[in-house]
């Protein structure tokens, strides 16, 4: 006498976890496929999750490399030219990008502000006069940086490798590897451990390596 035996209805955790990962891919995927339809002259990598809202503004173009999370309110203008580099973490700051502002590999970028651009000539008679070239020069943020909220990056600056920027900074000069700075005007509070190579020699104004005491 042949039997069955019925099957159960109910799906195994990891089945229900595969397809629920499955899911999750799928509407990231939507959503980066969207923002890009929405803004012609930007580029996301296959893994950037958006999980805030992406405003540009103006003919700005935009890359965003794999693995990058845009956690908030993420809001980019101008006519430059804005990368970011691998797993960064983008919580909801403010991109002013006339030239360039380039981020790097697995930096954590708080709710501050990167301006590369001071908009209007600085000399009184010609501040109503179209912007010369000394207004505008490109930010460079190296890898795993980290840009504490409210800090404001301006141009021209160079953020070392590993270095950390701390709450409400106003950084104008270009900023060494592996060091803390906080304030305004910023000052180095401390040195970190070098990850790949050494914080000496490295001259803040110029970016030129020197002789640092």
């Amino acid at each position: 006498m042949l039997t069955t035996t019925k099957g159960s209805s109910q799906s195994s955790p990891q089945t229900d976890k595969v397809v629920s990962n499955i899911l999750v891919d799928i509407y990231w995927e939507a959503k980066r496929h969207w923002y890009q339809l929405r803004y012609p002259n930007l580029t996301l990598a296959k893994g950037v999750k958006l999980k805030g809202p992406l405003k540009i503004d103006g003919k700005v173009k935009v890359k965003i490399d794999s693995d990058t999370r845009i956690r908030k309110k993420l809001k980019i203008f101008g006519s430059g030219e804005v990368t970011v580099g691998k797993n960064v973490s983008l919580n909801g700051c403010l991109i002013g990008c006339q030239s360039s502002v380039s981020i790097g590999d697995d930096c954590l970028i708080s709710d501050c502000y990167l301006l590369d651009t001071d908009y209007h000539n600085l000399e009184p008679d010609l501040r109503h006069a179209p912007p010369g070239p000394r207004v505008t020069a490109p930010i460079v943020i190296e890898p795993n940086v980290w840009i504490g909220a409210k800090a404001t990056i301006m141009k021209g600056v160079r953020v070392g490798e590993n270095s950390a920027i701390g709450l409400g900074s106003v950084v104008r000069k270009s900023v060494p590897p592996n060091v803390v700075v906080i304030g305004n005007p910023q000052q180095i509070v401390k040195s970190l451990p070098p990850k790949d190579k050494s914080t000496d020699n490295y001259n803040q104004d110029t970016g030129i390596e020197q002789a640092v005491n």
